[in-house]
Parts: C-alpha cells; sequence; structure tokens
C-alpha cells in the first residue's frame, strides 16, 4: 500500500448527461446533402462558414458593400474570373489590391501567362526583368498622374482598351462597370520598381488617390456591409485599418459590419487589423485558413447560391 494518500473517487458527485449543457448536438451534424452549405456540419468553422455566407447575402440583399482585399496570389492562383463573377452579379462593390495583383493581372491580359519562377531568376539576377510588364505598367502610371486618375483605374482602363484578353482581367472588367480598384503600393516590393523607367513621384501620387478613393468606400460599411481580406498577410490588414480610421475620422460612425480573412496561414496583423479591432464596436470578424484556389470558389459559389443558408 503506498504511503501516500489518495483521493476517494467514491465520493465524487456525478449529474446526468441529459442536464449536462453540450456543444455539439445531432441538429448539428453534417447532412449528406448534394448542396455544399447544408452539408457542412454547424460546428466550429463550419458554423463561422455559414454565418459569413449568410452575412454576405444579406448585405447583397440589402445594398450594403461588399470590399474585397486581395493579395497577389489570389490572382495568380486563377481566380479572377470568380471575382469578376462576383462583380458583375453586383456583390462587391470595390476592390483593394497590392501592386503584384497589378502585374499577375496585367500579365495575364496581354500575355496570357504570368508567374516566373523566382528561385530560378534570383540566382543570376533576371528576376522581374522583363521590359513588356515594367515599362507597359510604369508608362501607365506616369501618364496617369498628369491626367489625375488612380493607379487601379489607370490601368483598368488601359488594359481594357488596349489588351489581347481583357476579359481575364479583374482591372479591365471592374473599369467596365465602374467599379473601383484601388491599388496600394509599396515602394521596393514589386518588380516594376527595378528598372529606371518607374517614377516614383507618379507611382506614390496614384496609389495616395486611391487610397482616398478607397477610405470613401469603406465609410459605406457602416450598418451590414462586408470586407473580406484574401490573401494579403501585412500590406492591406494595415491600409485598411488607416482607412477605416479616416472614414470614422471624417463621417462619424462606421460599425455593424463583417469582417473575414481567408489565408494559408495566421497572421498578426490580419487578425488583429481586420478580424480584431475593426468590429470591436459593433460587428463581427471570421478567420478561415485554406488554400485560395478551394476556399475563394467555395465562397463565391455560395454567396451567389439561389438556396439560402440553412438555419
Amino acid at each position: 500500500m503506498s504511503r501516500y494518500k489518495e483521493v476517494d473517487l467514491f465520493q465524487i458527485h456525478v449529474n446526468s448527461v441529459k442536464d449536462r449543457p453540450s456543444k455539439v448536438e445531432t441538429g448539428s451534424l453534417a447532412t449528406a446533402s448534394g448542396n455544399f452549405l447544408d452539408s457542412v456540419p454547424d460546428i466550429l468553422k463550419g458554423a463561422d462558414f455559414k454565418e459569413l455566407v449568410q452575412r454576405c447575402r444579406n448585405a447583397i440583399s440589402s445594398h450594403k458593400p461588399i470590399i474585397a482585399a486581395l493579395g497577389g496570389h489570389v490572382i495568380k492562383c486563377g481566380l479572377a474570373p470568380l471575382l469578376i463573377r462576383l462583380m458583375e452579379a453586383g456583390a462587391v462593390k470595390c476592390f483593394a489590391v497590392n501592386g503584384s495583383v497589378t502585374i499577375h493581372d496585367f500579365e495575364l491580359a496581354f500575355y496570357g501567362k504570368t508567374s516566373e519562377d523566382v528561385s530560378t531568376g534570383l540566382k543570376d539576377g533576371t528576376f522581374g526583368m522583363v521590359f513588356e510588364t515594367t515599362h507597359g505598367i510604369n508608362s501607365v502610371i506616369t501618364q496617369a498622374s498628369d491626367a489625375e486618375l488612380g493607379f487601379g483605374e489607370a490601368l483598368g482602363k488601359h488594359i481594357l482598351e488596349n489588351a489581347p484578353h481583357p476579359e481575364s482581367s479583374l482591372l479591365a472588367m471592374a473599369y467596365k462597370h465602374g467599379i473601383p480598384v484601388t491599388a496600394h503600393i509599396a515602394l521596393g516590393t514589386d518588380i516594376t520598381h527595378q528598372t529606371p523607367c518607374a517614377d516614383g513621384k507618379a507611382i506614390g501620387d496614384c496609389s495616395l488617390r486611391d487610397f482616398r478613393i478607397f477610405c470613401e468606400q469603406v465609410k459605406d460599411l457602416n450598418g451590414g456591409g462586408v470586407y473580406l481580406n484574401l490573401g494579403s498577410a501585412v500590406l492591406l490588414p494595415e491600409v485598411f485599418l488607416k482607412a477605416l480610421t479616416v472614414a470614422r475620422n471624417l463621417y462619424g460612425q462606421v460599425q455593424d459590419f463583417t469582417t473575414a480573412v481567408f489565408d494559408m496561414n495566421m497572421h498578426y496583423r490580419c487578425l488583429e487589423n481586420v478580424v480584431r479591432r475593426p468590429v470591436e464596436n459593433g460587428g463581427k470578424g471570421y478567420y478561415f485558413i485554406g488554400h485560395h484556389e478551394l476556399m475563394i470558389p467555395l465562397l463565391v459559389q455560395e454567396i451567389l447560391a439561389e438556396k439560402p443558408a440553412r438555419d
């Protein structure tokens, strides 16, 4: 016999499972349904996904905007046609993008291909050193600054009027439908900054104009809008936080809206600057982790599906 005292488990008090609160019930289980959303269980991220889809549908039906912020990987993975579909359906009212989005979009529209082997080009100094892309984009932006246009606006117009494949361009189709695409450029982050045709004054002028346009769009999230951050880990979460501050400073109340992040990893700025801080005084934020080429098609499909989400 041990010399140490043991607790007496026969003195334990038990109760009935019938009286115990439970997080999972049969009504929340997945169903063998042909409809994707119905087949998702009302548990954890499944419940969150269904909630977000319903909030997006509610925003559309109440004529509140959905704003989508994009990282370059989203375009590089071939998802522009789905985003164009969202826009043409009247769901997305504004896109905010970083510089890599504009590059991939431009190359796909003009040359039908994009995304080089970075490792190979980095070894011999040829990474990003392509004339057509760097000169093409920079020449448009230099002229755009003189015309007092935004970065995304000018590039979308140029692609629509000159590219052989404008239908594959998010920027071109947005310009065609009068939807703002605001491009937020961090100097030194894009291949278009590596050659002497880059005009820093013009880039800064056009991108700052886009920030002001973006601030004007963000104010309309108030009372039911949705902000989706798709694949930008640092730049656009920071831009969104500043734009929201400006909108609240100028217009007062901008609250009671929904935010969501879709990315392949958990990132600090996405979590704080998109999911948490913006909705602290009203609204709700979500975070979903998964490959863009799988998660974004599911999101678009369900937002535009005619069948309503299950209660």
